[in-house]
């Protein structure tokens, strides 16, 4: 597929799952085919094992696979700093760039741990400084109750769901600067063209949410959006491209 955009998908992984999906790429190789073949040009990743075994052990797979990987981009999932299970302080974030990862992901429920200033304290005041982006799951009372205790973090609610919940993400949109939303299963009619008319394209990021979802449905939605072509490339890529730039992990 011919394109003058330089699609970068903000959230797929690798790695067998557990349950749920239908046809997951195993390993890396299998993911950037399957890139290949919908014309993503880079992606931001993490691996399976990360969600529904352990970061512990996710993190380092992840490391491993992606290693020499230039069209892949990593992230880590978090763990609260009591159990140290992880890394801490600037170990950590050290960690991270050795390791070329640039994001990080929060599955609270999935992990048992609430994503709270009571379990991460001054950790995430920190993760809000570096500018690094936290994904969490589409949980909205969740990300109402981050936000109101870390208001300059960068998070990312990630795959949504086709029905549409601007009721829930447009006051999140016009109170917190740094909040930022992937489009993936984003697929109310004209509800991207009618997004970008009313906060404009900056805030948003291309995503497929695979192998839960199919990599090609946000990306012939993006493509075929009624939105300006400069709107359509910031989504595509130029947006992440940026929040990644910004990330200080020295």
């Amino acid at each position: 597929m011919t394109t003058d955009i330089a699609y970068m998908d903000c959230n797929v992984s690798f790695g067998v799952e557990c349950a749920g999906t239908y046809c997951p790429c195993a390993t890396v190789t299998e993911l950037l085919a399957e890139m290949d073949w919908h014309g993503v040009d880079r992606a931001l990743t993490h691996h399976a094992l990360m969600r529904s075994q352990s970061p512990v052990v996710g993190n380092a797979v992840l490391a491993e696979e992606i290693a020499g990987q230039p069209r892949l981009v990593g992230t880590w999932a978090i763990l609260p700093p009591q159990t140290e299970e992880l890394p801490t302080g600037a170990a950590f974030f050290h960690a991270m760039a050795a390791a070329g990862v640039r994001a990080l992901w929060a599955w609270p429920n999935e992990h048992r741990y609430m994503l709270n200033r009571v379990t991460f304290g001054p950790w995430l005041d920190e993760v809000a400084e570096r500018r690094i982006p936290l994904f969490i799951p589409c949980d909205w009372e969740l990300a109402y109750r981050v936000l109101a205790e870390y208001p300059t973090l960068t998070l990312v609610v990630m795959a949504q769901g086709p029905w549409g919940n601007d009721r829930y993400f447009r006051p999140l949109l016009e109170r917190y600067p740094r909040f930022q939303l992937d489009i993936s299963r984003y697929e109310l009619d004209c509800g991207l063209r009618e997004l970008v008319a009313r906060y404009g394209p900056t805030r948003l990021l291309y995503g497929s949410a695979f192998p839960q979802a199919p990599m090609g449905g946000a990306r012939l939605m993006l493509a075929q959006a009624e939105i300006d072509a400069e709107a359509r490339r910031a989504i595509a890529g130029d947006n992440l491209r940026q929040l990644l730039g910004e990330v200080e992990l020295g």
